[in-house]
């Protein structure tokens, strides 16, 4: 007889509360990580950076494991067909987990609690990689926010610092399941090694110390750089607010804002494809094809923008004051709907997350919640004249921008923000 105990958003072996709650119950704890053939398999880089950042850290929990005698059960394809496998192979007690919040989670968790009650399993899921989660901040009336500082006041005023208490999982692996098992190779699942350096998985230590001062300069070291390990969960949140709440509360409403879209995305999964407004359903899109590709290559002719996609193509990352001016830029002065460009940054980024992605997309648009008004349209110059005036960020991306061969900006910035205003106009006339 086991327990399971599986890994997904949430690969550390600390402070990690769906794995401690296993490790506290009898029997032993078998470890276990699915690729999700039904998410990877839709991605079309073989060598997506994301499949990198995740197979270091499967290899270094594995490394840590082989400490307690064991190592983890890494298996590819389809979860229901894993657990179908699992179930014939061992005689399993609880599966343990931490919640998904994502809609193709909620979906996948509910087919297999359902599979495993009939397999007589209990499935037991756990909140970890939020502080507060679904419907526990609404407002009043029982129903969600959908605009931004008033959930951050009511955050704030449900906060306990009890709520950053860490679950020491790490105290009792030696409850683990003793497994000798190799971690299938990135070719075996169908990938190569990724040809952008990811970040180390292991990071523990976070400089938040003037953060409100710097981060909005983009070719300073002024930003956490964590998101992909709270993405992947390789770091508690729960450490990180206690950190925030100890040097920047700038920075704790930056987390606060993660949460806010997330339970967003929770209350209104349409939103992962559909405007937070339906009133703006009839803005119509250019969806010019040539102009979208020049965008995507930082050809546009502005610097600041070709910067960031430049970055993005490059690392993928994009600094977070450079992502609303590339957003802006696509959304407003190309007039190109919000969700190509939630796609390119879903295909691009190693710390995509759907909630942040769409909420961003979509506040940059001016068509989600609590969103930029549709009239606020970015200047790329000014934008670079206030964050970047001595060209320190552009020249690392666009070293050839003053030079002759750098293309003309692709669209005059007072014919675009006139062409925006107009269009966003005629559709709201149409409600």
């Amino acid at each position: 007889m086991v327990n399971i105990f599986w890994f997904r958003r949430d690969l550390r072996l600390m402070d990690n509360h769906g794995l401690y709650e296993a490790l506290i119950n009898d029997p032993k704890v078998l470890p276990v990580f699915i690729f999700d053939s039904e998410i990877i398999d839709k991605l079309e880089d073989r060598s997506d950076s994301r499949i990198q950042f995740i197979y270091n850290q499967l290899q270094y929990l594995n490394k840590a494991l082989l400490h307690y005698g064991s190592s983890l059960l890494v298996r590819y394809g389809k979860p229901m067909d894993v657990f179908n496998q699992l179930c014939s192979t061992y005689k399993i007690h609880t599966v343990f987990t931490n919640r998904d919040y994502e809609p193709y989670g909620i979906n996948r968790d509910h087919q297999i609690q359902y599979f495993l009650k009939n397999q007589d399993v209990n499935f037991r899921s756990f909140k970890d990689h939020v502080i507060f989660e679904e419907a526990e901040i609404i407002k009043y009336d029982g129903k969600p926010y959908s605009v931004f500082t008033p959930y951050a006041r009511k955050w704030k005023e449900c906060f306990d610092r009890s709520l950053t208490t860490p679950f020491p999982s790490e105290q009792y692996l030696h409850n683990i399941y003793s497994l000798n098992h190799q971690l299938p190779s990135l070719a075996e699942i169908g990938f190569s090694q990724s040809l952008i350096k990811v970040p180390n998985p292991t990071i523990h230590l976070v400089q938040i110390q003037g953060y409100s001062d710097t981060r909005n300069t983009p070719s300073a070291n002024g930003t956490t750089l964590v998101g992909p390990h709270l993405r992947f969960g390789t770091m508690s949140i729960r450490s990180l607010v206690l950190k925030a709440l100890e040097t920047s509360d700038t920075y704790l409403n930056e987390l606060i804002w993660r949460e806010f879209f997330m339970q967003i995305l929770f209350h209104f999964p349409h939103t992962v494809s559909e405007n937070f407004y339906s009133k703006y359903n009839y803005i119509e899109w250019r969806n010019n094809e040539t102009e979208f590709q020049r965008w995507c290559e930082g050809k546009t002719g502005y610097p600041i923008v070709d910067a960031g996609m430049r970055e993005l193509n490059a690392t993928g990352h994009m600094h977070n004051r450079v992502r609303m001016i590339t957003a802006s830029f696509l959304t407003k002065h190309l007039l190109i709907d919000w969700r190509w460009g939630e796609a390119y940054f879903a295909s691009k980024l190693l710390d995509f997350e759907l909630s942040s992605n769409v909420g961003n997309w979509q506040w940059s648009a001016g068509t989600g919640c609590d969103a930029s008004p549709y009239f606020r349209v970015f200047n790329p110059t000014e934008q670079m004249k206030k964050f970047d005036k001595d060209y320190n960020y552009i020249r690392n991306w666009v070293p050839e921008f003053q030079d002759f061969i750098y293309p003309q900006p692709m669209v005059d910035h007072v014919f675009a923000r006139n062409r925006a205003v107009d269009t966003y106009k005629k559709a709201l006339a149409k409600v």
